[in-house]
């Protein structure tokens, strides 16, 4: 009889970075923000640690960047997307057979 093991080890990679470094589809969580610097109707959208944002689409010239959050979408600058700093999680799997 022939037995074959597969053994599957999962990697997550955590990559911090913000807004403005975000590939169009990506996806990222709120780590944190100059509060004084963004915008306030940013934080009154739902703009705030804790909350996931995506990168839907970026205009012609990369500026503005269109993400949504908190089920909004939004439209905001990329000096702006530059102060948010964002965790990027990167799933990895490996297969090892034996």
């Amino acid at each position: 009889m022939y037995f074959r093991t597969v053994f599957i080890i999962n990697l997550n990679k955590t990559i911090i970075t913000t807004i403005a470094n975000l590939l169009v589809g990506e996806k990222g969580i709120i780590k944190g923000m100059p509060f004084e610097s963004v915008p306030l109707k940013l934080l009154e959208m739902g703009c705030l640690p804790g909350k996931e944002v995506e990168l839907i689409q970026l205009a012609p010239l990369n500026d503005p960047l269109y993400i949504r959050v908190n089920g909004s979408h939004l439209a905001i600058r990329k000096e702006t997307a530059e102060l948010i700093e964002i965790t990027k999680s990167e799933n990895l799997c490996e297969v090892i057979k034996s």
